[in-house]
């Protein structure tokens, strides 16, 4: 295996571990974890904007709260240097205790953030450390360098007892802790192994003979590296990533210098934290360290800020205290070391390296509506079809709508471009002020802000004398000083609105393109420079903004997986493993509210499964509440009762047969069917000898509505039609009564009348009887939904209505919707038409069904009435909860659910097939089939006391099925040819006895 192939999967594997311990130190109580993780920042906003960030992800659990995080902006605003904000955690340490030896049994992370990033402008309002890194987290969130910190440091407070780790914000360190060798007095370097030709660019250390820092080389040449011995064999070197662990003695001997006996004394500490100082951590405190440095050298080391007085007594004492201390080489292999150094090497690494890093899951495109390979880079961005963006531009937190272009090697942040066309190269920044308005800072990606006006220092493919002189302004105009760099050149138009500086930064791109004819309105706006809009940013108005856009690229991923018919987890991964905000899931509901038919039913349901408690049972309600209106308006309508009826006859009877189901069975329920369409294959059926499903309808001379249920002795008259109205609780005893006479039109579905008013329009009163005779509930043959039909047969007979069949299912799909049950077509279709039929609709919310008779040889009718069997198992089973649960795998996109769905049509079609063949046994495998499938869709569908019905009988079947939804009731079988219905009888009753399982007496009605 290939060097750096093993180094990568070695950092892989650290990569993994390092997340494992990260995910123990958020959850299990012994872990051991830092006592503090402390975050210097420039300024009070800056710091402010790091606090958010970090309360924020307390907030969602993803920092180990048991830590204490702090943010320590430089004293009052003044730029006091690395080191000068080392001794001001230190004095912060100081006072979070009474001990005099204040560091000890500590274990203290630091990180260094409050640069002003100007190498990489679009991160110097909210500092390098909250910058993304191209990593989806396994936890669904956007990583940023602060993440990858507290992740990748999990495993470092187990590896010492005390002390601080010091970190450099603007460096990623791959590595493992087990490497981290922590027996040292003073100090400690890590350091990582990298060629020569990136070392060159960076500090190295070089060390000693007894593995200790001997000296600091900082960006020296090749030839200078391997001159002085720092360059080994393989042509490495020991790169400085800025990470130091320092122990409590040395952390002591400096708190000397600022204080007595673990308190600080504001005279001491006042003379090492100063702007004029300005001591750095990694120039003024290291440098002692290294072995063979000297005193000579030291004072004339390159200063932070400039060498003055007051820094070189800092260094003198400094000096004194800590040059006694040694600082250990750690050098770590395997690791990695990234630097987010310059704008370059940012758009680099995200599109022309990050292949390097696929070891690490790092990517070029986070957090877009759609990934396309090919395409551009870009993180947190919510990019419209039909725009063209070169694949070597990057885009982060920023809208790019369609029609707009964006040539090669742009870096695009934080706007919003409609239809705008950006040159190749340039940088784009927005900024909100904190007085509400906007800039967006415009630059070459290859332009250093530290250049000036005199060294013809690069802007925008040309220098900064030629767009002066272009825009026609002088340096006066430009600059505020005597020195002239990019960074305080007052170039960049203050805005109302994005959009209008959107307009501006096109408008200084025109003048660098050399159209002097843009510069009179140029020169008329009030201009600000990199650094002002930087000091003047609205820092948390960012991480807003970003939240903003993070959630409509969410939300926008969220609706592609729905349309794209992705399953429920899929596309909750859209949000995370925190799952959808209280924010994300209204605006959720609102864009259900517009929704088309398939999606906003979907959105309520996949809702439902992502929410919890009585938020999630009231979404999945209004899932199969906006199905039951949608349907119900797309059939007979919100107002029926609009039409008047008046009595045609005195008394109506209507006996109707109960159905079996052969195939198809839940292609009939919304909402497959209204997506697919749905085939049916069923038969009328009488039960021992009788058409046992009867509704009688006939006139009363009182002025009410008589409703009865003659099978269970029910009878109650009404003379209030409020009370009518209502038929959606499922212990009221009369629902399927009230739905009958509200989908007939008989009474008003939501019209204030009275009885009075209501018998007038009528002619009379009126007597509603059902009964279903000798039938247990949740039998499984469609008899609540063929006493529905019988109650809408005998209501149009009883008002003089004729009503095509079709007509009659439609109301009956109807009643169903008004009451909630949502059940589908096809039990009406099967007690309503008389023999063996296949019924099938098409798409659409209004389901037109077409019936077909079979037409089978006399011979196959009368061995199917042989052969087929009706088995009672003794059960009963409710299918108003187990709907929900079929639907509702179906409406989520289950993909066994769908595959089944479909199959059992097809298994549908083949069996009229085979029944108009004669073809028995034939019809006989599809039903066995049908089965297997049927306990595929629904595992509840059979339960051990069928399996044990079918199992003491099964020499005697050929084929097996369950009635209805199954898990009770009836089943349903074919005997194999030779076994009669006596043998099985006696069969089933030696089994069973007196338990209720026993075979009854049926017949097809044909």
């Amino acid at each position: 295996m290939k060097p750096q192939k093993m180094k990568n999967l070695f950092l892989r594997q650290s990569y993994q571990d390092a997340w494992e311990e990260y995910e123990k130190s958020l959850t299990k109580k012994y872990f051991i974890r830092w006592d503090y993780v402390i975050l210097t920042a420039s300024n009070e906003e800056q710091a402010a904007a790091y606090q958010a960030q970090i309360d924020a992800r307390l907030k969602q659990g993803r920092l180990p709260g048991h830590t204490v995080y702090k943010v320590l902006p430089d004293p009052e605003g003044k730029r006091v240097g690395s080191g000068g904000a080392t001794f001001h955690v230190m004095k912060y340490i100081s006072e979070q205790t009474e001990e005099e030896r204040c560091f000890r049994n500590k274990r203290i992370l630091v990180i260094h953030s409050g640069g002003d990033s100007k190498r990489v402008p679009q991160y110097s309002a909210c500092g390098k450390l909250f910058s993304p890194v191209p990593r989806e987290l396994p936890d669904g969130r956007r990583s940023t360098l602060f993440d990858e910190f507290i992740i990748g440091m999990s495993g470092m407070p187990a590896r010492f007892k005390e002390g601080m780790l010091v970190l450099s914000g603007d460096v990623l360190l791959l590595f493992n802790p087990l490497q981290v060798d922590v027996a040292f007095r003073g100090a400690a370097a890590v350091s990582v192994k990298e060629h020569v030709e990136t070392g060159k660019d960076h500090g190295v250390f070089l060390s000693d003979s007894e593995g200790y820092v001997g000296n600091f080389l900082h960006k020296q040449s090749v030839d200078k590296l391997r001159s002085l011995g720092a360059v080994n064999e393989q042509g490495a070197v020991d790169l400085d990533t800025g990470a130091i662990l320092l122990d409590c003695d040395l952390l002591e001997s400096l708190f000397g210098l600022i204080g007595e006996k673990g308190r600080v004394v504001p005279e001491k500490y006042a003379r090492f934290v100063n702007e004029k100082a300005r001591i750095s951590f990694y120039g003024d405190f290291l440098y002692p360290l290294a072995s063979k440095s000297t005193l000579e050298q030291y004072m004339a080391e390159k200063a932070e800020g400039e060498i003055c007085e007051e820094l070189l007594t800092c260094r003198k004492a400094i000096w004194e205290a800590i040059s006694s201390y040694s600082l250990k080489l750690l050098c770590l292999a395997p690791a990695q070391f990234i630097h987010f150094g310059t704008t370059r090497e940012l758009l680099a690494l995200l599109t022309e390296e990050i292949d390097n890093y696929e070891f690490l899951d790092w990517r070029g495109q986070i957090f877009g509506v759609e990934e396309h390979p090919g395409a551009c880079a870009y993180s947190n961005s919510y990019i419209e079809k039909n725009t063209k963006i070169a694949a070597s531009s990057y885009i982060e937190d920023s809208y790019i709508y369609e029609g707009t272009r964006i040539g090669e090697g742009c870096v695009i942040a934080a706007v919003t471009l409609r239809g705008e066309q950006i040159p190749s190269h340039t940088a784009l920044h927005g900024l909100k002020q904190k007085d509400g308005t906007f800039v967006i800072r415009v630059y070459g990606v290859e332009d250093n802000p530290k250049v000036t006006l005199e060294e013809n220092g690069a802007f925008l493919g040309s220098d900064l004398p030629a767009f002066i002189k272009t825009a026609g302004l002088k340096p006066e105009e430009v600059w505020k000083g005597e020195t002239h760099y990019l960074w305080d050149a007052a170039l960049y138009p203050v805005c109302r609105t994005i959009g209008e500086a959107v307009e501006a930064a096109v408008l200084i791109l025109e003048l660098a393109a050399g159209r002097p004819d843009r510069a009179e309105a140029y020169r008329k706006m009030r201009r600000i420079s990199l650094k002002e809009s930087f000091e003047q940013a609205d820092i948390r108005e960012i991480a807003a903004w970003q939240e903003k856009l993070n959630t409509q690229v969410r939300i926008t991923r969220f609706l592609l997986a729905l349309k794209e018919r992705r399953s429920v987890s899929e596309a909750a991964s859209a949000f995370g493993s925190q799952g959808v905000t209280e924010a994300q899931l209204e605006k959720l509901k609102g864009i259900a509210e517009d929704a088309e038919f398939g999606l906003r039913m979907r959105l309520y349901y996949y809702l439902s499964r992502m929410t919890k408690g009585h938020v999630s049972e009231e979404l999945e309600d209004k899932c199969f509440r906006y199905i039951c209106d949608s349907l119900y308006d797309a059939s007979i309508g919100r107002e029926p009762g609009e039409k008047q009826y008046h009595i045609a006859r005195e008394e109506v009877k209507v006996e109707l047969p109960v159905r079996v189901n052969f195939g198809g069975g839940w292609s009939d329920t919304p909402p497959y069917c209204n997506e697919h369409g749905g085939t049916v294959l069923n038969a009328a059926v009488k039960l021992n000898g009788i058409l046992p499903v009867i509704v009688t309808v006939r006139r009363l001379d009182k002025p009410c509505i008589a409703l009865a249920s003659t099978d269970s002795g029910a009878y109650e008259e009404f003379t209030d039609v409020k009370r009518l109205q209502s038929c959606r609780d499922p212990f009221d005893t009369y629902a399927l009564h009230k739905a009958a006479l509200l989908a007939c039109g008989i009474v008003p579905l939501t019209e204030e009348i009275t009885m009075e008013e209501l018998m007038k329009r009528l002619g009379g009163g009126l007597y509603l009887s059902t009964a279903v005779m000798g039938i247990p509930r949740g039998s499984g043959l469609g008899t609540s939904s063929i006493l529905a039909g019988a109650c809408v047969k005998a209501i149009f007979e009883y008002i003089g209505k004729e009503a095509a069949e079709n007509e009659l299912y439609t109301h009956v799909l109807c009643m169903e919707q008004l009451m909630s049950t949502g059940g589908g077509w096809q039990d009406q279709v099967g007690g309503l038409t008389a023999g063996i039929k296949l019924a099938s609709t098409k798409p659409g919310l209004l389901q037109e069904i077409e019936v077909e008779h079979l037409k089978m040889p006399r011979e196959a009718i009368e061995e199917l009435k042989e052969r087929f069997v009706l088995i009672y198992t003794g059960q009963r089973r409710l299918a108003r909860n187990l709907l929900r649960e079929v639907v509702g795998g179906y409406i989520g996109s289950n993909p066994n659910s769908i595959e089944v769905l479909y199959e059992i049509q097809r298994t549908a079609v083949l069996m009229k097939f085979e029944l108009e063949k004669g073809n028995i046994d034939g019809f006989a495998e599809l039903l066995e089939r049908h089965w297997e499938l049927s306990k595929r869709l629904d595992g509840g569908s059979t339960n051990t006391c069928i399996d044990q019905i079918f199992l003491s009988c099964q020499d005697l079947l050929a084929a097996r099925m369950i009635c209805g939804a199954g898990g009770g009731g009836f089943l349903q079988a074919i005997l194999k040819k030779g076994c009669t219905k006596e043998e099985l009888r006696t069969r089933i009753r030696s089994v069973f006895q007196d338990s209720g399982v026993d075979v009854w007496d049926c017949e097809i009605v044909f």
